[in-house]
């Protein structure tokens, strides 16, 4: 600012100093620092978001892969054939190269063909180069191919080599089973790419092969560099458009009877402390001066009233609140009733008893358990688990729930009611939601328990041993995922005095204050701490273990169990009863 007062300036001076000009460089200059700004964020974002999404797509086709090979084929004898000659290859010189003919045979085998039938299914899936099963040779920091379904010239044979990097290769080796498997890594033949893996191990743990899964990211790539012109070309047409229409704004605003706003502001602060009720202070000077100063007297004016409707608002979010809430409260009265709470359940029948008990960690919740009689021999029961939590997962369970009752009375095996399920779900899931399900249905008669298992917790059993012991049994693909999926039925049989333990990964993932997770053997100590008592006392066990476990830990996931006790018919108590004694 120059030494001259503001009369002493020419025009083009005045223009020059002006608070529209100071305004419009302001605009300029903090919007150019927001823009790159909301540019790097946005890049970050946009590239964060898009390789995640690829790592999760390869991630879960490696999965799918490898689950389906396991049932089809076992990829043991070729890997090792194919590794053990590879090895014989490279000893004789550690510089030696490919021989075609060595490996030729590998092609012609049987479960060769049947691998790379399954992966070849893998290709068409968006972004995916390429699907194959291979192994890692450590000593040599190479990659060994084993079985390549693709047909291109990239195609690899059997035995054919190629150098990987050191840190890359050990993170699939060392692999502990959590989280997605990947590499990403830039190759001078195939650019950027994001590999992700699945092992397979054999029976004493090592592992023998890896089904891989190469994800391009050409399109992160090329997609940042659009959205760096594009913003550019867009941050400065908003950015000169917005300097202008702010300029011109405050160009109507240049001068304004500053005192009596000051004064007007002094009256209103004197009138507040001695409580008098006047809010015209600043709507009362009614400024039409055009420049800066009518908006502050405007926003003055706006603040007056809006310091008066203040404790009128104020009483109406309480309100709103406290709707919510009780909306709320209804839903979990709802979602409550759906579920059998009638203890006992089946006052008619001395053959079982049955109780359950379910605690959300919000108001609403994704757990759910049912049961119900199918026929007059048969009682179905289920335990299930909605991904994620709150209102979103209260629906969907409650959908699910219905679906899985109505498949029940179908009088179908378990195995078909799941496959059922899953395929009308998936026929519309927009949301990509899951649950996971244990379905069983006792036969009163016998004592028989067919079930399946859709990525369910194991059960827990107590059979004549009198110690309660988990099932390990085989578990089928999430509800929700991948449509036409079968499922596995197995059976246990439960005597006079067995009872059958079902929960939800809320008990074993509960936490305390250090946050180590309470698990499955506290569980089982708290269950075998009484195992004669009633059903219902071996919940509340359980409730007071968990309970005291976590402390004062909130509770971060749904929790819910149900038990039964199988008495069998008079005549088989008659008879068991020699053996407990």
């Amino acid at each position: 600012m120059p030494e001259k007062n503001i009369r002493e300036m020419s025009e083009q001076e005045r223009k020059r100093y002006s608070l529209a000009s100071r305004i419009f460089q302001s605009t300029i200059i903090g919007s150019i620092i927001l823009g790159i700004t909301a540019l790097l964020i946005g890049l970050g974002m946009f590239s964060y978001s898009l390789v995640n999404q690829y790592i999760s797509e390869g991630f879960s086709l490696s999965e799918n892969a490898a689950s389906i090979l396991n049932r089809t084929v076992d990829i043991k004898p070729l890997s090792e054939a194919v590794m053990q000659e590879y090895r014989a290859l490279r000893a004789q010189d550690e510089h030696t190269e490919y021989d075609p003919e060595r490996f030729s045979s590998f092609a012609e085998r049987e479960d060769y063909q049947t691998i790379c039938s399954v992966l070849s299914e893998y290709l068409n899936f968006d972004q995916v180069e390429f699907v194959y099963l291979a192994m890692y040779d450590e000593d040599r920091s190479a990659m060994v191919y084993i079985a390549d379904p693709d047909e291109s010239e990239e195609h690899m044979m059997p035995g054919e080599w190629e150098s990987v990097s050191e840190k890359g290769m050990k993170r699939f080796l060392n692999w502990d089973g959590t989280g997605r498997l990947y590499e990403i890594d830039r190759t001078e033949k195939y650019g950027w790419l994001c590999t992700t893996g699945v092992p397979f191990r054999g029976e004493d743990g090592a592992i023998r092969a890896f089904v891989l899964t190469d994800v391009s990211l050409v399109n992160v790539v090329n997609g940042m560099k659009s959205l760096f012109w594009q913003y550019t070309a867009g941050l400065i047409i908003i950015m000169n458009l917005f300097a202008y229409l702010l300029t011109r704004q405050m160009k109507r605003t240049v001068i304004q009877p500053i005192d009596a706003i000051s004064q007007a502001a002094q009256d209103y602060v004197k009138d507040r402390r001695e409580g008098n009720d006047v809010d015209d202070h600043f709507s009362s000077l009614n400024i039409k001066t055009g420049d800066e100063i009518e908006n502050l007297s405007s926003v003055m004016s706006d603040m007056e009233r809006d310091l008066a409707e203040h404790e009128e608002d104020l009483t109406r979010v309480t309100a709103e609140k406290e709707r919510i809430n009780t909306e709320l409260t209804l839903a979990n009265r709802i979602q409550t009733d759906m579920l059998p709470n009638i203890y006992p359940a089946f006052p008619e029948y001395s053959e079982f008893d049955i109780y359950a008990y379910s605690k959300p960690a919000r108001e609403v919740g994704g757990d759910f358990y049912d049961y119900f009689l199918i026929d007059q021999d048969h009682l179905c029961m289920v335990m299930a688990d909605v991904s994620d939590k709150g209102i979103p997962a209260a629906l969907f369970m409650m959908a699910s729930k219905i679906i899985l009752s109505n498949n029940a009375m179908m009088n179908i095996r378990p195995s078909e009611i799941l496959k059922n399920t899953n395929d009308l779900i998936c026929s519309n899931n927009r949301e990509e939601m899951f649950v996971t399900v244990w379905l069983g249905i006792l036969e009163i008669s016998t004592g028989k328990v067919t079930a399946a298992n859709a990525g369910h917790e194991y059960p827990a059993v107590m059979h004549e041993n009198g110690r309660f012991e988990l099932i390990q049994d085989k578990h089928g693909f999430i509800i929700g995922g991948i449509s036409g999926l079968e499922y596995q039925d197995y059976e246990i049989m439960l005597e006079p005095g067995s009872k059958l333990f079902l929960y939800t990964d809320g008990i074993p993932e509960a936490a305390d204050a250090a946050s180590e997770l309470y698990g499955t053997d506290r569980m089982l100590d708290a269950l075998n701490s009484e195992p004669g008592a009633d059903v219902r006392k071996l919940i509340e066990n359980i409730q007071d273990s968990v309970s005291g476990f976590a402390g004062n830990t909130e509770q971060s996931d749904d929790i819910t169990m149900l038990c039964l006790e199988y008495k069998g018919k008079e005549q088989m108590r008659d008879q068991a009863e020699p053996h407990q004694k």
